[in-house]
């Protein structure tokens, strides 16, 4: 399809399915979409079973949540009520991705302190950020020689130590005729891994916000593929705004983007939707994951264990930097901590910009287990 084309329109109740599954975390590539589309042409389709069937065939929902799949289905095509899923007003977790549009929205700001604020419940404001120097140009310079690296599937010419290139090497024969010249090398790219930071805004890290945005935008300055996400009840890419080269510009344009900044805060949720979203899980393949929260997860930290775990899974490094451990009386005795302790490569210090910039560059550098660290503590 053309740049500006629409879509024809019988297409869009298919389309519009798709996205309704997407909004409730199902996990559908764009490409299963356009899957999707494909057989319902090729099945004809004869009767509404056949585009049940190629949604299963296609979309493939996960087999715990096929009764859900089916209520949405019957919802969207049919015109049923709307399913009643168990705890999905409570637990539904917003994305918003700063490549789409933003309606413009007016909502109050609310003027709030401390950690004792941290709550599930859903409060939407707006955030306004000072245009102070932030000190962070050393950082910004050396961040991306500083971060860990991998071997990269791409090769590159050299002229020794490497592998034989046995294709440039054979056309230099045909050239001289069948001379032998000198062999042509080539070797494995040495590149910065990704560099991926989740960054909580709600109520009880509402002293921190500032200067971890300033942080993030010194990341995405320093380094070519850092991503950054803010999570609170909802989970919002800001990259793109974070591009901006003037910090105020950056900032406030991220301030613009995020919808519940101070508000409560559901750490589990947030993560699994991140996790859910394949292009966005797929930031944390491989990369160093940096998240910037306390980790008050209020209620169940079931979620938060299951989402930790799988984000482990993923990245080559997974580090939580909490501002409670600035007090020396700290220590990870929540139940939710001690749970994804064992999950994390680092728990540091989150309190200060200066620690947290000291960290991030020391990321190349091996270090011992957070549980191990943390064990000697106690």
């Amino acid at each position: 399809m053309m740049r500006g084309e629409s879509l024809p329109h019988p297409t869009m109740p298919f389309l519009g399915f798709a996205r309704l599954l997407r909004r409730h975390a199902f996990a559908i590539a764009p490409e299963q979409i356009t899957s999707f589309m494909q057989a319902v042409t090729l099945l004809g389709p004869r009767s509404m079973n056949d585009i049940l069937q190629a949604a299963l065939a296609t979309l493939a929902p996960p087999p715990d949540r096929r009764g859900e799949f089916d209520a949405h289905f019957r919802n969207h095509f049919y015109g049923d009520a709307k399913p009643s899923i168990e705890g999905e007003e409570d637990d539904e977790t917003r994305i918003k991705d700063d490549r789409g549009t933003r309606q413009n929205e007016n909502q109050t700001v609310r003027q709030e302190k401390g950690g004792e604020l941290s709550s599930a419940l859903e409060q939407l404001s707006g955030r306004d950020f000072q245009r102070d120097p932030d000190g962070l140009g050393s950082f910004r310079r050396r961040l991306a020689s500083a971060l860990p690296a991998r071997r990269s599937f791409r090769t590159a010419r050299t002229r020794s130590r490497g592998t034989l290139d046995l294709r440039r090497s054979l056309s230099e024969i045909v050239s001289a005729d069948g001379d032998i010249p000198s062999p042509l090398l080539r070797r494995r790219q040495i590149v910065p891994r990704k560099l991926l930071l989740l960054i909580d805004v709600s109520g009880s890290m509402k002293l921190h916000t500032a200067d971890y945005l300033k942080l993030a935008h010194a990341a995405v300055q320093g380094a070519d593929r850092a991503e950054v996400f803010t999570f609170g009840t909802r989970l919002t890419r800001i990259t793109s705004a974070l591009r901006i080269r003037d910090c105020g510009q950056a900032l406030a344009r991220a301030a613009a983007l995020v919808d519940d900044w101070d508000g409560g805060t559901r750490m589990g949720p947030t993560l699994l939707a991140f996790l859910s979203v394949p292009r966005f899980s797929a930031f944390a393949r491989g990369a160093a994951v940096v998240i910037l929260s306390d980790a008050l997860e209020r209620g169940d930290h079931t979620d938060l264990e299951t989402a930790m775990r799988r984000l482990s899974a993923r990245a080559f490094r997974l580090s939580l930097a909490t501002p409670l451990a600035g007090d020396p009386r700290f220590r990870p005795a929540t139940a939710a901590l001690c749970a994804i302790l064992p999950v994390l490569d680092d728990l540091i210090d989150g309190s200060s910009l200066r620690g947290l910039t000291d960290f991030i560059l020391s990321l190349g550098r091996p270090a011992p287990a957070a549980a191990a660290v943390w064990k000697r503590v106690s």
